[in-house]
């Protein structure tokens, strides 16, 4: 199924203006993207640093000067590939329009070498999302939020013909984030401490993580824990939401929760594969919001010492704008919820619930149908 993604019309407007950086996850829609995109210029060329007839055209430039679009893919693996841009932007021909992918973060290659400020646009594509869903393919929010639960928001398995292939989609996939992406990324050799690890952050979504026990549990050191999670974070196979803290006790707890990209590689219960759904739609929102309009969003967590928490809160410039619980059936709203919602009146507080019957106000907290609410995200 051919599907134009929610990126499609943003990027193209951009790519009139600036080169246009696109990153994601693996198998995401990067390439498909890209190559809708290509439809839409004359000559359009897609060039794979992957394939060794492509490398050898990326590396002597002879790509075609008449070609409308020029895509330039997995480019980050080059050496020097920033120097590598910046001539190739400068040198291009005139209105040619040039558009890099990868499935690596590039701002984690952004330390020293040449700089590119002030000639591109950055997007990241994320996997399907309710909000998605329903205004590319039409369904309805909660059929939408159903086949997240069940498959995941990666296209492949969300538009598979039924769930036996979306569940053979998974599992090579992730054998082959750690066996080929993994290692090409970083060079990291410990093939079966780095699968532990990722099994052992697969167990744990929702719970806040401390690196000393995962570390410990591996008999490796904190240092190379902590290395382990950045890879996975730079190739968009976890990400990991921060405690929020400002004008709160000092009390809270500082440790970070972990949630997939996937959210068909979650092990867990109905409820943890709900709060990672609900954390990556989240994300895609905020990365959105911030790619469209700059600003400074960002999605946040808050938990005490007593355990009391809060799943998700948006910050703007630091300032909480949004409160948000996620339950699976429960409508009550905790006397925590209560107390922090009276403490931030200005602040929009909801309780999406999965399986709700009827949605209600319980004092400041909307409790709200978490498909409709979900629909409601920018992205």
């Amino acid at each position: 199924m051919d599907v134009k993604r929610y990126l499609a019309v943003r990027i193209r407007a951009d790519l009139s203006r600036k080169l246009v950086i696109l990153t994601g996850a693996r198998q995401a829609g990067k390439t498909t993207l890209a190559r809708q995109l290509l439809a839409d210029y004359p000559r359009a060329q897609y060039l794979n640093w992957d394939v060794p007839a492509d490398r050898e055209v990326i590396a002597s430039g002879a790509w075609s000067p008449r070609a409308g679009l020029v895509v330039f893919d997995e480019i980050h693996k080059m050496r020097d590939w920033k120097a590598f841009l910046k001539g190739a932007w400068d040198g291009r021909s005139a209105n040619q329009a040039m558009l890099v992918t990868g499935s690596a973060r590039m701002e984690t290659f952004r330390q020293g070498g040449e700089s590119l400020a002030g000639r591109y646009f950055a997007w990241r594509l994320h996997p399907f999302s309710v909000r998605e869903a329903v205004d590319s393919l039409g369904m309805r929010p909660a059929e939408a939020l159903d086949r997240l639960l069940e498959r995941g928001g990666f296209p492949e398995p969300f538009l598979a013909a039924d769930n036996v292939a979306a569940k053979r989609w998974r599992s090579q996939y992730a054998i082959d984030l750690i066996r080929e992406d993994v290692l090409e990324f970083s060079r990291v050799h410990e093939i079966r401490n780095l699968q532990l690890f990722v099994d052992l952050l697969r167990e744990r979504v929702g719970s806040p993580i401390k690196i000393s026990s995962l570390a410990q549990m591996l008999q490796i050191s904190p240092n190379t824990a902590t290395r382990y999670l950045e890879i996975l974070e730079a190739l968009y196979i976890v990400f990991r939401v921060s405690p929020w803290h400002r004008d709160i006790a000092r009390s809270l707890l500082k440790e970070s929760k972990v949630y997939f990209f996937d959210t068909g590689l979650v092990r867990g219960d109905a409820g943890a594969r709900l709060e990672n759904a609900v954390a990556a739609m989240l994300l895609k929102h905020v990365h959105y919001r911030q790619d469209t309009e700059g600003k400074a969003i960002a999605l946040h967590t808050i938990r005490d010492k007593e355990h009391h928490e809060i799943d998700f809160v948006l910050a703007e410039e630091n300032v909480l704008t949004d409160l948000i619980e996620v339950k699976l059936a429960a409508a009550a709203v905790s006397p925590y919820f209560h107390r922090m919602a009276e403490h931030f009146p200005q602040v929009r507080s909801v309780q999406v619930v999965a399986e709700l019957r009827q949605e209600t106000q319980r004092g400041k907290v909307e409790v709200t149908s978490a498909a409709e609410w979900l629909a409601g995200l920018q992205a």
